[in-house]
């Protein structure tokens, strides 16, 4: 998968979070796209969920 690739799929993920998780905004989900630490750490702070429960609503989208 290439760098285009890679930043599209998160495009389509970021929207389906954005819709299922209606209190999240564009800031939250804004990270470097190799710096995927930082976006656990956001949501984890802004849902209080776990590492584990984030990753399931990630792959849930």
């Amino acid at each position: 998968m290439n760098k285009t690739e890679k930043n599209t799929n998160w495009e389509v993920q970021k929207g389906r979070l954005l819709k299922k998780i209606a209190y999240l905004t564009d800031n939250d989900l804004l990270f470097a796209q190799d710096k995927k630490k930082e976006i656990f750490d956001v949501l984890q702070k802004r849902l209080g969920k776990s590492k584990e429960e984030i990753q399931k609503i990630i792959n849930g989208v």
